[in-house]
């Protein structure tokens, strides 16, 4: 078996692994796709200043879909605060479209380390299970769209959906667990569409990236990923019901802190 078909073979594991996590723990893919899409690029040879661009471009591009399914599910449930998602969105756009520009100009290393600093105060967070006492209520659309800028800018250095600061924000404005959950989960839509839109704007006249990518979106990992994670998230939500979640999510966020440090290595090793 060539590399290439190796290669091939690892975008759908990690996608099939994505996906069942996602649908087990309510997590984007995004915090572990990243790291390992950035070794799978190492080793096919993929220049190494476009390493980390084209991870976080092509995993906030497979964000889409898997924010749309969940999206879907709690409009479903009548659960989404929608006034809240249109107040959010003008800011997470901008933010969102800002924080691409400046991935674009980053150098990878440092790139690298904002993104191990900030996935392992993610994994802390889920490793405490840490939810923030209501103390305020939400402020006005004008707060709500400042805010969305805050969690726009900052989704798009890491290529998350926002769910680890969206939710925290929203149970500590006095909003319901499930509630800021279903409303996380339909700002993650905006968040990943407006990134895509700035990670294949950004790179689309960048010399050296690999062929068959459009922009710093990586096809054949994008495709690849997207049907592994649409197959096993199903199973994923099912089980969720049957297992120790908590124990779980401590057992991810310790890989999480894993990959992070993996990638570093790769990077500045």
């Amino acid at each position: 078996m060539t590399f290439f078909q190796i290669g091939w073979l690892a975008y759908l594991v990690l996608g099939l692994f994505a996906g069942f996590l996602a649908g087990l723990l309510g997590v984007g893919g995004g915090a572990m796709m990243v790291p390992i899409l950035v070794v799978i690029f190492q080793a096919a040879g993929i220049a190494h200043e476009h390493l980390l661009h084209l991870a976080l471009g092509t995993s906030m591009a497979c964000i889409i879909f898997t924010a749309w399914s969940s999206m879907r599910a709690h409009h479903a449930h009548g659960a989404v605060m929608w006034d809240v998602v249109r107040a959010f969105s003008p800011g997470i756009i901008v933010g969102t479209i800002v924080g691409t520009l400046v991935v674009a100009w980053a150098p990878t290393r440092g790139l690298a380390l904002f993104f191990s600093v900030f996935i392992s105060l993610v994994a802390l967070q889920m490793a405490l299970d840490f939810k923030p006492a209501a103390r305020r209520e939400l402020p006005r659309k004008g707060g709500l769209m400042g805010v969305g800028g805050l969690i726009g800018f900052v989704s798009a250095l890491a290529a998350i959906g926002g769910g680890s600061m969206t939710v925290p924000y929203l149970t500590w404005c006095n909003v319901e667990v499930r509630r800021a959950i279903a409303t996380s989960a339909a700002v993650g839509l905006p968040i990943a569409i407006s990134g895509t839109i700035g990670y294949l704007w950004n790179g689309w006249h960048v010399a050296g990236l690999p062929a068959h990518s459009l922009g710093y979106i990586y096809l054949p990992a994008f495709a690849l990923l997207i049907v592994g994670s649409m197959l096993t998230a199903p199973f994923g939500a099912r089980l969720a019901h049957r297992l120790p979640v908590k124990l779980l999510k401590r057992l991810f966020s310790l890989v999480l802190v894993l990959l992070a440090a993996k990638m570093l290595w790769s990077l500045y090793g």
